[in-house]
């Protein structure tokens, strides 16, 4: 049974910084980290940042230059460095990893930044 855990997030005033973390586990396959993804109340799950061919990171608009994505294939394990953090960063962050062409995700992380 694959897993995928977040971790790292909390409540934090803006111009903060958190780190967060993910960790994947249980498979004999190579498990890719892949994103980072957030979803606000009352609003789609959208991307915050992703690995994608090679070495290329996608970053979203709103995020660039504040946030920093990294992972550690050896460990499965993925992290997302958020500084400069603002109110409307509030959201559930969600890891996503990948086996193949299948799609793994966490239960998240709560981020709140209060202004």
């Amino acid at each position: 049974q694959v897993q995928v855990v977040e971790s790292g997030g909390g409540l934090v005033q803006a111009g903060g910084s958190l780190r967060l973390s993910c960790a994947a586990s249980g498979s004999i396959f190579r498990i890719n980290i892949m994103g980072w993804y957030r979803q606000a109340p009352g609003k789609q799950r959208e991307l915050v940042a992703r690995f994608t061919s090679g070495s290329d990171i996608n970053y979203a608009d709103s995020v660039k230059g504040r946030f920093t994505i990294s992972r550690d294939n050896a460990k499965n394990t993925g992290y997302l460095q958020m500084n400069s953090l603002k109110p409307e960063d509030t959201a559930v962050y969600y890891c996503n990893a990948q086996i193949y062409t299948y799609d793994y995700w966490g239960q998240g992380t709560q981020v709140t930044v209060s202004s």
